[in-house]
């Protein structure tokens, strides 16, 4: 999965997860709300995870145009 992809992915956790988390302290569930808290994390790990690849990407990419630079 590319660090776009876990990007928006992570978002997508982060979101469902906020509504998770509302729907549960609207009804009383502490179970729901504690759901919620875990894909919202998930969602946020997710999203760390792109920006680390996205990183190791750019960092490759500097490394090649300079070994390119010097050939």
């Amino acid at each position: 999965m590319s660090g776009t992809k876990d990007k928006i992915a992570g978002l997508a956790n982060e979101a469902a997860g906020h509504v998770k988390q509302g729907v549960g302290k609207a009804i009383g569930s502490e179970k729901l709300q504690a759901e919620g808290i875990v894909q919202e994390t998930k969602g946020h790990i997710q999203q760390a995870v792109g920006d680390a690849k996205d990183a190791v990407k750019a960092g490759a990419n500097k490394v090649a145009d300079a070994v390119n630079k010097k050939l």
